[in-house]
């Protein structure tokens, strides 16, 4: 019977409860997002969507983080592993959002072709 029931959803998983993602358990945790949003826009567009507020989400966390871990040199801004964390959650933002935008032209594209 526990079989039937999700790793991430048994009482005595230590990961229940827990923002961190072991590989698809991503799935699991934004299930409802994720079906939303793939229902809405198609399913490449929609786990795109999904996975610009996960790096939103990281992108705050950490920049709550570095409130704490001034820098020593600059004490406004966060340390330098926490800059570099910062700049790659970001470009990774940039990224998935062009990408995002690219799927979407050439659906509006594709549309107004036929």
């Amino acid at each position: 019977m526990a079989e039937d029931i999700p790793r991430s959803e048994r009482p005595d998983d230590p990961r229940r409860g827990t923002p961190f993602y072991r590989h698809g358990d991503v799935f699991h945790a934004r299930a409802q997002e994720l079906e939303r949003e793939e229902f809405m826009r198609g399913e490449a567009r929609g786990r795109l969507a999904v996975a610009l507020d996960v790096l939103t989400d990281a992108l705050v966390l950490v920049g709550q983080h570095g409130v704490y871990c001034a820098s020593e040199r600059n004490p406004a801004l966060p340390k330098m592993d926490l800059q570099a964390v910062l700049a790659g959650i970001g470009g990774a933002k940039e990224l998935v959002a062009s990408a995002l935008g690219k799927l979407t032209e050439e659906a509006e594209a594709g549309r107004g072709q036929r």
